[in-house]
């Protein structure tokens, strides 16, 4: 009992010492291992489960799959409209021992399995609310990968489908469950910066292809199901030369409006300010501590993107300006704006409180503009944020006890509502009032923009 004693006490006095060297205060190291020992336990079983757009071995949909197994999930379908992308993942499945594993080209014929309890979507954008509320009808509970969904109205279809269900639902913004970005959201809700005056959340610029010539679509691809809900257009590559991927090996330089490439066409996606957007404006979110509200106004402006149908056409560079009821500003970028104060990696989010005191927040480090301003422990009485440390591990737990993951439905539908009313922004040009109560714009142009036609015979039906 005297050497398990100590060896515990050396596994926790690392496990510290590695959340210090990693950049957290010693407080939040000491209180989150303390934490995760007190609840540390042997893993239970996990659902059986069916992946909704499995995609290729480096998509999303791959990676939530591990997250899910790590998670003792047991796996008996997979879905994709790409043959090669699922034959090779019912393999996949089976050689990591689901040993009666069917795949699926159509998602509804995958959820009318009985025996599968929950399924991840990983599909394109496009289709997740279309999928995501088949699958709360027919009873299983939801991970969806961000963002959420494609329109403003497909965001509250989805909420209102998820509440009346009453399946649990997690949408895919693993950032809800990393412990940099709880910790700062804890310090700036707790006034530790004073009143919040401006976020920056930076997210990076949109690539531009000019033209993509027409193809035939590959022989494995039912392209028509691809798109699904979207117009009928041509299937669109060109590979433009070559480049080195970080192994060293020469990968062709492809453009296309299909697989990954879809995020710069806003037919099926609002590029960076629903991929990248999804994340940190979401974390603004919950920083500013307006999860079940958002901004009144949002204007935006941005490099002109490609006109035609058949190339990337969302805008290169952007700058996008929420301003909330508190007088709180959101600066949302493709880069570090030019008069930022503070951390200037273009990539995170960064508060900014009174007498310019600072705290920045990305996936690699939390800093701040004096480091007493994490130094010092949050006091006994301080508001704290719900904890997850699993993102998937949460959802799992959620199924169990009852209660709503902690990015459930109507959190990541707030969240990419409010990416998408920047997009519609940078995309009008116009300077918008916005109700976040009633969800609508002053301005009838913008509003015609909240929900896109269904082409038949799909529909949005909760």
């Amino acid at each position: 009992m005297y050497f398990d004693s100590m060896s515990r006490r050396g596994f926790v006095q690392k496990a510290v010492a590695a959340l210090v060297s990693a950049g957290y205060p010693l407080w939040f190291a000491k209180e989150t291992v303390a934490a995760q020992e007190a609840k540390k336990q042997e893993i239970p079983n996990g659902p059986v489960m069916g992946a909704i757009g499995i995609g290729s071995p480096s998509s999303r949909g791959r990676a939530i799959y591990g997250d899910a197994r790590r998670n003792k999930a047991t796996f008996v379908a997979a879905c994709d409209v790409e043959s090669n992308h699922l034959a090779n993942a019912v393999a996949m499945m089976k050689k990591d021992g689901s040993a009666d594993v069917k795949g699926f080209k159509d998602f509804r014929e995958l959820l009318d399995r009985k025996d599968i309890e929950a399924v991840t979507i990983a599909t394109p954008d496009h289709w997740h609310a279309l999928v995501a509320i088949e699958a709360l009808k027919k009873g299983k509970d939801v991970y969806c990968e961000k963002p959420l969904t494609l329109t403003v109205e497909e965001a509250l279809a989805v909420m209102k489908a998820a509440e009346k269900s009453g399946r649990t639902f997690q949408t895919g913004s693993q950032q809800r469950s990393g412990k940099q970005f709880r910790l700062a959201c804890e310090l700036v809700r707790n006034g530790r910066i004073g009143k919040i005056k401006q976020v920056e959340a930076r997210i990076g610029g949109n690539p531009v292809s000019g033209a993509i010539a027409k193809a035939e679509a590959p022989k494995t691809l039912d392209w028509d199901m691809w798109l699904g809900p979207t117009p009928m257009v041509d299937y669109l590559y060109e590979a433009r030369g070559e480049r080195k991927d970080n192994k060293g090996n020469a990968k062709k330089i492809e453009f296309t409006n299909c697989h990954y490439e879809f995020r710069w066409f806003y037919n099926y996606s609002g590029g960076k300010m629903t991929d990248w957007g999804a994340h940190h404006i979401d974390i603004a979110q919950w920083g500013l501590g307006m999860d079940g509200s958002g901004p009144i106004a949002v204007e935006a402006k941005g490099a002109e993107p490609y006109k035609g149908n058949n190339g990337y056409n969302c805008h290169p560079n952007f700058k996008v300006t929420y301003t909330y009821a508190n007088g709180a500003k959101l600066l949302v970028s493709d880069s570090t704006l030019p008069d930022t104060i503070g951390d200037k990696d273009s990539n995170g989010i960064l508060f900014v409180g009174e007498n310019n005191q600072w705290i920045f927040v990305n996936r690699g480090k939390i800093t701040a503009s004096d480091p007493k301003l994490l130094e010092e422990p949050l006091k006994p009485d301080a508001m704290r944020l719900e904890v997850s440390n699993d993102h998937m591990g949460n959802f799992f737990e959620c199924r169990k006890n009852g209660k709503k993951p902690i990015c459930n439905a109507s959190i990541g539908g707030g969240s990419v509502i409010v990416c998408q009313i920047g997009a519609i922004a940078l995309r009008t040009g116009k300077s918008l009032k916005w109700d976040p109560k009633a969800y609508t714009f002053d301005n009838s142009e913008a509003n015609a923009m909240l929900s896109n036609p269904m082409r038949k015979p799909w529909k949005l039906e909760v």
